[in-house]
């Protein structure tokens, strides 16, 4: 019997796909709602409210793959056609009957974003805006950004299954600039994962506003920080960029597989310190980067990248799993129809230790606590990175001292990760949209308190800590 989820021949497009060959067949239905708010100088300067649609049909030969998409519902078969016309092995005539597979639920959604009054959005942004713009005498610039999206896909393919997911999702994100004299600052505050409106009823605008602008006065009063080679202590609240710019896309398999990852070909190889354990967990429920199912209908996975140090795995999707002989571990994903999948992480985090924070923070005599990561930039290939600190602390006899701005952490992502000799029992959530080949898809990652015994910061020369 035909299955025809959301109106659309599955097996008669997988089958005509087909028609001149290939080893796989794959269609990936998707429909999205959702709305986009943007506020600055205390406007709306943006509301979009959208509703798409749209088809994409994929035909795998070995390693490769002929792609098409649609919004036009009417021109399936000419979809099929135009992907099998991209494929030379010649005609022949595969059956095809598909099992539906149990819907995986990674939401935690009490309210549908979809049906709240627009108004009661733009009213949230605008609390935001008030409470920032009266945190203090010094804010110059208010941007507000309100997200939310309701995607339903169904994945059909050849091997014979399909697959319905739901993913809800909602981002705050609450930017503040402060000025004084001669010197700005900027303090930033995101929340956000695959949760409902009633996410902002627990986390209220005003709070979020409020751990931005502090934040960003809190950097205007600090001091210059040092330069030089020091120990270094993470935040839990610092946010995962440590763990998936440094080593989180030198696993995904495309890049590993072809040499381009600083840990291609080291699985069972050390790459990390004894007490480093880093994993991929696409199931958590109501992270940013959850879901029941991948965008190519394999189930989201718990992955175990690094063990105790040991390099254990790749994140894979099909392609790379079928052409490097990897397992697959449910990460292939894909920013709408409009895109192929590719290996992506999903949530990735640095695994808790045992050691409180503040034990920790005890074994640093001179140093720089970092209590919230900034952005950066990683050479994959070589492991190198350069990661902006955006609130951070010195470390002055085992407690954390006074505020300092403007300052870099540089190293390279296998060495630092070597190096790390001590891990909390904490672990704090940071937020994102990561960006690869063109494609934007959400994102968690996570991490402990950790102490690295010395890294480079970069900083104002002549000003690092004096050993006393």
């Amino acid at each position: 019997m035909e299955t025809s989820l959301s109106g659309i021949p599955f097996e008669r497009l997988l089958k005509k796909a087909l028609k001149n060959g290939g080893d796989f067949s794959e269609v990936y239905f998707e429909h999205k709602q959702g709305t986009s708010i943007v506020s600055e100088a205390r406007r709306i300067e943006r509301f979009v409210s959208t509703t798409e649609s749209g088809l994409g049909l994929r035909v795998v030969v070995g390693d490769r793959s002929a792609y098409a998409y649609t919004n036009d519902f009417s021109a399936l078969d000419e979809l099929a056609d135009t992907v099998a016309a991209a494929v030379k092995r010649g005609s022949f005539e595969q059956a095809i009957s598909l099992e539906r597979r149990p819907v995986r639920e990674v939401v935690l959604s009490r309210i549908d974003p979809t049906g709240v009054d627009p108004d009661k959005k733009i009213e949230m942004v605008n609390r935001a805006q008030t409470k920032a713009w009266g945190y203090d005498p010094s804010v110059a610039q208010v941007k507000v950004m309100y997200g939310d999206g309701v995607r339903s896909v169904v994945v059909a393919n050849s091997k014979g299954f399909i697959v319905e997911d739901r993913r809800d999702s909602i981002v705050f994100v609450v930017q503040g600039v402060v000025a004084r004299d001669s010197l700005i600052e900027t303090g930033y505050e995101p929340v956000g994962g695959a949760r409902g409106f009633e996410l902002l009823e627990e986390d209220p605008p005003e709070l979020i506003a409020e751990r931005a602008l502090s934040r960003a006065l809190q950097t205007l009063k600090a001091r210059r920080a040092p330069a030089g080679t020091m120990p270094v202590v993470l935040s839990s609240e610092a946010g995962g960029t440590m763990v998936h710019e440094a080593i989180g896309h030198g696993l995904e398999a495309d890049l590993a597989g072809e040499g381009l990852s600083v840990y291609s070909g080291q699985i069972g190889k050390k790459v990390a310190s004894d007490v480093i354990t880093v994993i991929d967990d696409g199931t958590i429920k109501g992270l940013r980067g959850s879901m029941g199912y991948d965008d190519e209908g394999n189930p989201a996975t718990r992955t175990v990248l690094v063990e105790n140090g040991i390099l254990k795995a790749y994140l894979t999707d099909f392609i790379t799993s079928m052409k490097f002989g990897l397992p697959l571990s449910g990460n292939g994903r894909r920013e709408s129809y409009r895109n192929r999948p590719i290996p992506r992480m999903s949530n990735t985090m640095i695994q808790p230790g045992t050691l409180k924070p503040e034990e920790i923070l005890t074994k640093v005599d001179k140093g720089v606590f970092v209590k919230k990561m900034g952005g950066g930039q990683v050479n994959t290939v070589n492991g190198d990175f350069v990661f902006n600190i955006a609130e951070g602390y010195l470390i002055e006899n085992g407690k954390v001292g006074e505020p300092i701005r403007g300052a870099t952490l540089i190293g390279n992502g296998p060495k630092i990760l070597g190096s790390i000799t001590h891990v909390g029992n904490d672990l704090g959530f940071g937020i994102g949209t990561c960006g690869k080949d063109g494609q934007g898809v959400g994102v968690a990652d996570a991490q402990p308190t950790l102490l690295i015994p010395e890294i480079t910061v970069g900083g104002e020369i002549g000003s690092a800590p004096s050993e006393g």
